[in-house]
């Protein structure tokens, strides 16, 4: 997912805040973040800011939203990898992964909000290592045999099954645990600010853009099983997060002020996906039980049948406990570390974009340098323990929630933790996983069409602040896409082409030249540092600024981004902590402060919450 997404509706309230705020003052007006946020000049400003704890109530209800924010995409990379692991009819074990990916997504969330970058930002699957992934399992030694795509051979209990899909597993969480170490590396030795030196637009847009555009022929594929279904559930997400966006529902609220009243819920803002699959899901289920979908499984249309998996949510367990090792002892294939490697620094540069849009829509100052640090440093921690859970996935920044403060202008990081809590508690919920694994074949593909064309889309969004009437920067996108389209493309129909005598360097060579957003990502690298141009053509100016600003010396910047449980105060009489890159050193703030409170009171300078 891409950063910048808070274009979307930063002036219209998910939920009435406003209105709350004022109830709880008896109409007066509040001061939350130190100032009054109802002045015109501040009328952008957050109700709540990052260390504003809001009412229990609204606390509930707002973890509850970004928990939903983010459903879509955190369910829909479990589905996609289950058909390289050959879980394509095993629904139960498909349901233990949804969980799994719960259950780590929210304790990442928990661990970057306490002591990573410290901002309101929920963290989830990574659809960066999805294509390395896949690149890894469509392999010859990894192919699935012909006998796991027929649901009639397969017995998901069998000895020989289990250890088909396990051993895939197994070689992808030692590789994503090894390949994670880089970001733990990166982030807490402090060279994030080294690397995104060198990482401009032209590099990120290929690089994301080819995460969606890599995956159409998993869209396609699903999307084909029953195009009415899947052109249904398209329509209806898009109706709802396009047109009825701001229609908001009247719903039933109290307040000691006004008593009971309605006030304004803008149900089809806060969760379009969830409401456009369970609308398909029901027309599916109807048509199911008057037998208006084909019962033969040989049959065009089966697949949208809701009794298609069997019995499965009954199977599944009350409550299941993914641990670490669940699925054995993890082991590592050295092709997969790399390509896994390439998703990975295209992840770390795009979470760093997103600390920087959330301390915006948050009321924060932009994060310093240890911050952001120590934030893609937990990130690479999440990633190990994402690996050792056996999501088959990582974990990184959801940039859909960071949207989803400009519309709620609630940027507590209470908030999140509570929601962190509550991804947790639905991870634990065998039930909750089964149910979501019988979502029909073309409703997913219909949710993926949606989904696969925002991260296209949100990847070429990065070229805004790039000179697009230069022919330089046309030249290197459009190169570096068509490449990153055609190469992958050839080696996958001519896998004997890269012999090199040394197996484990055709492996290498194998995964990342059938990995599109590498070869793109590494074409736009490698020409957008070597071609002559400005930095203002090349989108540096804009990009070095939001990315490279160092706020440690800004007055209020300790009160967001220190470490908790005063782990800062302990440390800020130690002269060596000055020279560990993720740690906050108050003597360095100290000796600005003076000067700090001269600049914050002189016209023109911008307060923060």
């Amino acid at each position: 997912m891409a950063s910048g997404k808070e274009k979307n509706g930063l002036d219209n309230l998910a939920f009435d805040m406003e209105e709350q705020v004022n109830d709880q003052a008896g109409g007066k007006v509040v001061k939350t973040c130190g100032v009054s946020c109802e002045t015109e000049e501040d009328r952008n400003k957050p109700t709540y800011c990052v260390t504003d704890v809001p009412p229990w109530y609204l606390c509930i209800f707002l973890a509850i939203q970004h928990y939903l924010t983010a459903f879509g995409g955190i369910i829909s990379i479990p589905l996609v990898i289950a058909e390289g692991l050959c879980l394509q009819h095993d629904s139960l074990t498909q349901g233990r992964l949804i969980n799994t990916m719960f259950l780590v997504s929210g304790l990442c969330t928990i661990l970057q909000v306490t002591f990573g970058v410290r901002l309101p930002i929920l963290q989830g699957g990574t659809f960066a290592l999805v294509t390395p992934a896949m690149a890894m399992l469509t392999m010859p030694e990894w192919k699935c045999p012909a006998w796991t795509q027929n649901a009639s051979l397969v017995n998901t209990s069998s000895p020989l099954f289990i250890e088909v899909w396990q051993t895939r597993m197994r070689t992808l969480q030692g590789s994503i645990m090894v390949a994670s170490l880089l970001q733990v590396l990166v982030g807490f030795s402090g060279l994030i600010g080294l690397l995104m030196r060198f990482i401009g637009p032209l590099t990120i847009a290929p690089t994301i853009s080819l995460i969606g555009l890599s995956l159409y022929e998993s869209a396609g594929i699903k999307t084909g099983s029953h195009w009415g279904i899947s052109a249904m559930t398209t329509v209806l997400i898009i109706i709802f997060s396009q047109y009825l966006r701001l229609v908001p529902i009247p719903v039933p609220a109290y307040s000691k002020a006004k008593k009971l009243h309605t006030s304004k819920f803008f149900i089809f803002q806060t969760m379009p996906i969830l409401l456009g699959i369970l609308v398909s899901w029901l027309v599916c289920y109807l048509l199911t039980i008057y037998d208006v979908l084909p019962s033969d499984p040989a049959q065009y249309g089966y697949l949208a049948r809701t009794d298609v998996k069997g019995d499965v949510v009954n199977q599944a367990s009350w409550f299941t406990f993914p641990y670490p090792g669940q699925w054995g002892m993890p082991t590592v294939n050295l092709a997969a570390v790399f390509g896994i490697m390439a998703g990975i620094i295209c992840s770390m540069a795009e979470s760093v974009g997103d600390y920087h849009a959330c301390a915006k829509l948050s009321g924060a100052p932009p994060p310093p340098k240890h911050a952001i640090s120590r934030g893609i440093g937990v990130e690479g921690i999440g990633c190990v323990l994402a690996g050792a859970f056996g999501t088959g996935n990582g974990t990184t920044s959801f940039s859909e929630n960071v949207a989803a403060l400009g519309i709620t202008k609630v940027g507590s990081r209470t908030v999140i933790l509570l929601s962190g809590i509550i991804m947790m508690l639905m991870g634990i919920l065998g039930k909750m996983g089964a149910i979501f694994s019988t979502i029909p074949t073309p409703v997913i593909g219909g949710m993926f069409l949606i989904m696969f064309g925002v991260i296209t889309a949100a990847g070429i969004a990065n070229l805004q602040s790039t000179d697009m009437n230069s022919s330089r920067n046309i030249f290197i996108f459009g190169f570096s896409m068509f490449s990153a389209l055609v190469i992958p493309h050839w080696i996958i129909e001519n896998p004997g082409f890269l012999v090199t005598g040394v197996n484990e360097l055709d492996q290498v060579l194998q995964i990342l030249l059938t990995t599109h957003m590498f070869v793109g990502g590494f074409l736009g690298f490698f020409l957008d540092n070597t071609i002559p141009g400005t930095k203002r053509e090349r989108g540096l100016l804009n990009w070095d600024k939001a990315h490279l600003e160092d706020t440690s010396s800004i007055s209020g910047v300790e009160d967001v981004y220190d470490l908790p449980f005063g782990i800062t105060s302990r440390l800020s009489s130690q002269s060596w902590v000055r020279y560990i890159p993720f740690c906050p050193w108050r003597g360095h703030r100290f000796q600005h402060k003076s000067k700090d409170d001269d600049i914050s009171q002189s016209p023109g300078i911008k307060n923060y919450c």
